[in-house]
C-alpha cells in the first residue's frame, strides 16, 4: 500500500510539474510583443534546435536582458518547472558566477561578456499538453535542452553545467563550489580502487583538455575504457551510484525517472568508469561514466584545474530525436 501511495504521489507530482511548464511557457509567449516573439520562437523541426554550445557567444533567441521583470520571472518559472530543485539551484548559481568572473577578470560594471543577463531563451513549437514542443535555456556554462510530448518532458539532453571558477578564490563568496559533489565523489571513487583496479580505471596519467563530445550535434559511442561496474566491490558500487545520481537528479522528476529506468534496462552492470589525470585534488582531472545508452563527462583542467565542465548525453534520444521521429512517422502515416 505504501508503495502504491508513493507511486500515485510521484505520478501527480510529474503531471503537475508538466502542467506548470505548459502554462508558464504559454503565458510567457503571450507576454511578448510581435518582434520578441518572432525572435524567440522556432518550429519544433527547425535545425536551430541542434545549435547548442556552452561558451560566451552570440546566440539565437532572446537574451534575459531584453525582457521586463515580469517576463524574466516567467523564464525562471519555466526553468524551475523543467528541472529538479537541485538542478535549478546549480543553473542559477552558475549564472551568478558571471558576476564573480567579472570581478576576477577586472571587467567594468557594464561589461556584457561576463553578464548574468547574457542567457538566451528559445522555444520550439507551441507549448502544448498533447503535441511535441521544446525549449532551450543557454549561455556561458549552462545549456539545457528540453523536449515535451503528451504533457511530459521526454528529453532533457544534451545538458551542460560548468563552473568557472570551480572554487571561488576570493571575495564574499570565497570557497563556494557549485559542482562540489561531481568533483568530490569522482575523487572518492577513483581513490577507492585497489592498485590493480586503478590500472584498469585510469587510462592516462594526463587529463584530457576538454570533454570529448563538446558541443557535437550527435553524441557518439566512444571507446569504452576504464573499469566496469561489475568489477567494483559493494562499497565502490555505492559511491559509483551516488555519483551517477548526482547527474541524473539534476533533471525534472519525471525525466530523471525515465532516464534511470533506461539506464537500468540497459544494465547498470554495463556501465563503466574511466579516469585520466592524477588522483589527488588540485590537479587536472577528467572522468567519464559510459554505457549503452549514456555518456557523462567531467573535466577540470583549465585555470590551474579550477574550471569545471560537465555534460550528459543520452546516446539514444538526445534532443528527443528517437521519440519525435516516431511521432512524425505516425503523423505522416
Amino acid at each position: 500500500m505504501k508503495k502504491l501511495i508513493l507511486f500515485l504521489f510521484l505520478l501527480l507530482a510529474f503531471h503537475t510539474q508538466a502542467q506548470d511548464l505548459v502554462s508558464s511557457a504559454t503565458a510567457f509567449l503571450n507576454s511578448l510583443d510581435t518582434k520578441l516573439k518572432a525572435k524567440v520562437q522556432y518550429t519544433i523541426t527547425d535545425d536551430e534546435r541542434f545549435n547548442w554550445h556552452f561558451v560566451p557567444r552570440q546566440r539565437n533567441g532572446v537574451a534575459l536582458r531584453d525582457f521586463n521583470p515580469q517576463q524574466y520571472q516567467m523564464v525562471m518559472t519555466m526553468l524551475k518547472s523543467s528541472m529538479s530543485e537541485q538542478g535549478y539551484v546549480k543553473a542559477t548559481g552558475i549564472i551568478a558566477l558571471e558576476n564573480v568572473l567579472r570581478d576576477i577578470e577586472g571587467r567594468g560594471a557594464n561589461d556584457t561578456y561576463r553578464d548574468p543577463l547574457n542567457y538566451y531563451v528559445t522555444i520550439f513549437g507551441t507549448p502544448s499538453k498533447d503535441k511535441p514542443w521544446g525549449w532551450r535555456f543557454e549561455g556561458h556554462h549552462v545549456s539545457v535542452n528540453f523536449a515535451s510530448d503528451k504533457n511530459e518532458i521526454v528529453s532533457s539532453t544534451p545538458s551542460f553545467f560548468g563552473s568557472n571558477p570551480g572554487i571561488v578564490p576570493r571575495g564574499e563568496q570565497k570557497g563556494k563550489e557549485l559542482l562540489k559533489l561531481e568533483t568530490d565523489l569522482g575523487f572518492e571513487l577513483c581513490n577507492a580502487f585497489s592498485a590493480d583496479q586503478k590500472k584498469k580505471a585510469i587510462f592516462s596519467d594526463k587529463a584530457l583538455p576538454e570533454i570529448i563530445m563538446s558541443d557535437r550535434l550527435k553524441a557518439e559511442r566512444i571507446e569504452p575504457l576504464g573499469i566496469a561496474y561489475k568489477e567494483m566491490n559493494t562499497a565502490q558500487q555505492k559511491v559509483f551510484t551516488r555519483l551517477l545520481d548526482v547527474f541524473v537528479n539534476n533533471y525534472q522528476l519525471g525525466f530523471a525517472k525515465t532516464l534511470m529506468d533506461k539506464i537500468e534496462k540497459a544494465g547498470i552492470e554495463n556501465l563503466s568508469f574511466a579516469w585520466a589525470g592524477e588522483s589527488t585534488p588540485g590537479n587536472g582531472t577528467y572522468y567519464r561514466i559510459q554505457g549503452p545508452t549514456l555518456l557523462i563527462e567531467y573535466d577540470n583542467t583549465q585555470n590551474n584545474a579550477n574550471h569545471v565542465h560537465t555534460a550528459v548525453r543520452d546516446l539514444t534520444n538526445d534532443f528527443a530525436e528517437e521519440i519525435l521521429r516516431e511521432h512524425y512517422k505516425k503523423e505522416h502515416h
